[in-house]
């Protein structure tokens, strides 16, 4: 295969992140999620379903039950001796684009590092906006330009007895 035909198989990838962000940015705390949203947990499972995930070891590690069954689960980490049952190792952001084999978009689910080293080549942003702010989040999601981004849709969620804030799932693309 020659170099340029290898070129532009790679910019075919549709790579999307798909994230849940506070009001202040803050995605994460303690190696955790801000919150338990049951209403976003579905969302993510009906998005990132039959599709290949990318995410850092340690949000791998945040799984209680291991890999997400139905997706081909990527792990990048620098560790050469990482392994888990029903993971593809990847030890950079090109190597995981590049072992991706689910068909669709390509997703991005964290961690924070992941989603900073990915947020310049992500075409398609599925994210779950928390009307809340965590002031003792220590994880962020990249600044959002909104000139840089159209929104494809927008959904309000008022909080209710399940999940405890109100949110708004958006999807946007960038321009």
């Amino acid at each position: 295969m020659s170099k340029k035909h290898h070129q532009v198989e790679e910019q075919e990838v549709a790579l999307a992140a798909i994230v849940v962000v506070a009001d202040d940015g803050a995605i994460g705390r303690n190696g955790d999620l801000l919150c338990h949203l049951p209403a976003d947990l579905k969302h993510f499972k009906a998005i990132t379903m039959g599709h290949s995930i990318i995410m850092g070891r340690r949000t791998f590690d945040s799984f209680p039950k291991g890999a997400l069954p139905g997706r081909q689960n990527i792990v990048i980490t620098r560790n050469e001796h990482f392994s888990a049952p029903d993971v593809t190792v990847a030890h950079s952001v090109d190597e995981a684009i590049k072992a991706a084999i689910m068909p669709g978009e390509v997703f991005i689910i964290g961690g924070a590092q992941i989603y900073a080293a990915t947020f310049e080549r992500v075409t398609t942003l599925y994210l779950t906006r928390l009307h809340a702010t965590f002031p003792e989040a220590d994880a962020f999601f990249p600044t959002i330009d909104p000139i840089e981004w159209d929104t494809i849709s927008e959904e309000h969620h008022d909080s209710d007895d399940r999940n405890p804030y109100p949110y708004t799932f958006i999807t946007l693309r960038r321009k």
